[in-house]
């Protein structure tokens, strides 16, 4: 038996240890990948390659990073072939195997499975046995962007693919390096899933500060007050020194709270510090940190002019400034600006988590700031806003003022509109008539339905008057008639001229009795004189009581012909004349308008309530079946087209004549 301890293992504990471990972004830990495979399978080269275009699936890879750089004739070795280095981006003609290389990197990405290759033919290992090494293609998981249809083995696109160049060795060998290659990148779900770990942390974190940042804002009755618990619960969440917060006024930034301090001076020295720092990072409109992070942690941070933060850092070596703004969407309203005297500087992390939780406070503290100020001041501000963007931020109220008399004198001068004359207005019906009682006397009865809102044809029975008195009248009268005939023929067979004539007038005054009576009788029923609806008239509980002569008793009138009746101002009715056109709405259906056309004009004023009234009939052009007589409403005449300046002034210069006349 030999003893072959002294052969050297890779170190797999220290392999999973460097995959395990926490990268800053996924290119750097992919170039970490890239070094480890290189190393533990002994590959002359390893390349990192990325998909080519989304829209075709046979693009070229792109070539990301290669280790080690090939070493030039008479140059030094580059750091990136060191065990601790870095994969290094590169050139395609870094690569010792361009062509092949790449035609590995797209099977591995266009198939999704780990794939190895002769460098003597373009066969897969499994069919020959090269003796010049082989070209291991292995596919990245978990990819969300890759081109073409690249699926890695858990079915979602390739991010990318490593390929391996190794020295000739034998099949078993070749296949057990491509297990561990695959074994290895297996590792990048544990990467993304620490990435996305940390992602949802954070915000999950950010989330939860501004949860409880807004509910400390709310607990405040005054904007003042919700200024001051919002710094100091943001100094005691992250314990730093001193947290203030500005609000942002015209082109500067005011100080409106620090923490622990409820009481401050704007002319002390140090205010005016902590303002011109705000100012610092309003002007630029981004986070501004001092000292500065270093450039490849955040380009714009490093490159922020510092000059007042460094100036308000001046008083205290350790001390570190940052200052961010308070965003309502593309809007800085203010400035937070944070003083520590903590180890290192300002993480870049920290900054971002505390720019994504401001994000959220902001809105909040612009409200509780507008709530806070009269309703008066708001609606100027709104309004100047407004201004500001139409006429300029300087003079605004003024430009504005006189803007709007400029627009306000052309358009009631030049815009036309059509001058309409109003008055009250009541349906009526075209034609009425009047069923009155033709003598005195008892309601004797009803007819069934009989009452306002029914519809009658003509010549229907709408009451019965009591006869039992006229008859007896009637039979008396025609008694009185016969006894005087015959006193008169009496009186011819005696001779008596005289008599005979007496009788004669009394049997024709007993007959003009009969007449009258049976005149009345034939009366006695009332009938509708024309067709139509009752709308007025309810006797049902007048049976058996007495009507007088002439009373009105019903009130008939067709509705399928509805006029309106208005009653129009002595001093707009000049305006009028037969075959003018209006609209008219009724208190029942508002929304609704009828045109109508003048018919008529009466002639004679009627005074109502202190004014001169003339009634105007109006045909409506179209009626409703809810349209009752009695509606009232209100009616615009056409008058024709005026100038908005002529019908705003027209009564008032009326009046004026009159006055100076």
């Amino acid at each position: 038996m030999i003893d072959l301890t002294s052969l050297k293992a890779p170190g797999w504990a220290r392999v999973v240890a460097d995959l395990s471990h926490a990268a800053a972004d996924d290119k750097t830990y992919l170039e970490h990948l890239l070094r480890i495979l290189a190393q533990v399978s002994a590959a002359r080269q390893a390349a990192l390659f990325a998909p080519g275009s989304a829209d075709d699936a046979a693009a070229e890879p792109r070539l990301i990073a290669v280790w080690p750089l090939p070493v030039q004739e008479g140059a030094p070795a580059e750091g990136g072939s060191a065990v601790s280095g870095a994969a290094a981006p590169a050139p395609t003609d870094s690569l010792l195997l361009p062509s092949e290389m790449k035609s590995a990197a797209l099977g591995a990405l266009e198939t999704g499975q780990a794939r190895a290759f002769g460098l003597d033919k373009q066969n897969q290992v499994y069919d020959v046995t090269p003796s010049d090494g082989y070209l291991l293609s292995v596919p990245l998981p978990g990819g969300r962007g890759g081109g073409g249809d690249a699926r890695a083995s858990d079915g979602a696109p390739a991010a990318g693919a490593i390929v391996l160049a190794i020295e000739p060795r034998s099949r078993q060998a070749v296949q057990s390096t491509l297990a561990m290659a695959e074994v290895l990148c297996g590792y990048v779900h544990a990467h993304r899933a620490r990435a996305s770990l940390r992602r949802a942390q954070s915000s999950s974190f950010a989330l939860d500060l501004a949860t409880r940042l807004i509910a400390s804002i709310n607990s405040a009755k005054t904007f003042k007050g919700a200024s001051i618990q919002f710094v100091n619960d943001l100094a005691k969440q992250f314990g730093v020194d001193r947290v203030a917060m500005g609000w942002v006024r015209g082109d500067a930034t005011r100080v409106q709270a620090i923490s622990d301090t409820e009481h401050f001076d704007r002319r002390m020295a140090m205010v005016q510090k902590i303002e011109a720092a705000m100012d610092e990072s309003l002007d630029q409109q981004q986070p501004v940190a001092y000292p500065p992070p270093e450039g490849e942690q955040d380009v714009l941070l490093a490159h922020a002019i510092t000059h007042a933060h460094k100036e308000l850092a001046a008083s205290d070596a350790n001390l570190k400034v940052a200052s961010l703004p308070l965003r309502v969407d593309e809007e800085i309203v203010g400035v937070v600006t944070i003083e520590t005297t903590g180890p290192g500087r300002v993480e870049v992390q920290t900054l971002e988590l505390l720019q994504a939780s401001l994000d959220l406070v902001a809105p909040v503290l612009r409200v509780r700031r507008s709530d806070d100020r009269p309703l008066v001041l708001r609606a100027w501000d709104s309004t100047l806003w407004g201004c500001a963007w139409l006429v300029g931020p300087k003079h605004t109220a003024w430009k504005a003022a006189a803007a709007l008399l400029v627009i306000a004198f052309l358009a009631v001068t030049l815009v036309h509109a059509t001058y309409r004359v109003g008055a009250t207005a009541t349906l009526q019906p075209r034609v009425k008539r009047v069923v009155a009682a033709p003598f005195d006397g008892l309601v004797w009865s009803l007819p069934k339905g009989i009452e306002p809102g029914a519809r009658v044809e003509e010549g229907a029975v709408l009451l019965e008057l009591d006869t039992a008195e006229l008859r007896l009248r009637l039979a008396a009268a025609e008694a009185k008639k016969l006894q005087a005939d015959k006193q008169s023929s009496a009186a011819m067979r005696q001779g008596d001229t005289a008599g005979a004539q007496r009788y004669l007038a009394q049997a024709a005054q007993a007959e003009a009795e009969a007449d009258q009576h049976r005149y009345y009788l034939e009366r006695s029923r009332l009938v509708a004189p024309i067709a139509g609806t009752i709308i007025t008239g309810d006797l049902k509980d007048r049976v058996g009581s007495s009507v007088k002569l002439g009373e009105s008793l019903f009130e008939i009138a067709p509705l399928g012909e509805i006029i309106a009746v208005a009653r129009v101002d002595e001093r707009d009715i000049s305006l009028l004349k037969g075959g003018s056109l209006g609209e008219v709405a009724t208190k029942a259906y508002p929304g609704r308008r009828f045109g109508l056309t003048v018919e008529r004009i009466v002639p004679l004023a009627e005074a109502k309530d202190g004014q001169n009234l003339f009634e105007v009939r109006a045909r409506l052009d179209e009626t409703a079946e809810w349209m009752r007589p009695g509606m009232e409403g209100l009616a615009k005449f056409d008058t024709g087209r005026q100038s908005l300046l002529y019908i705003g002034t027209r009564r008032l210069a009326d009046t004026l004549r009159l006055w100076l006349w």
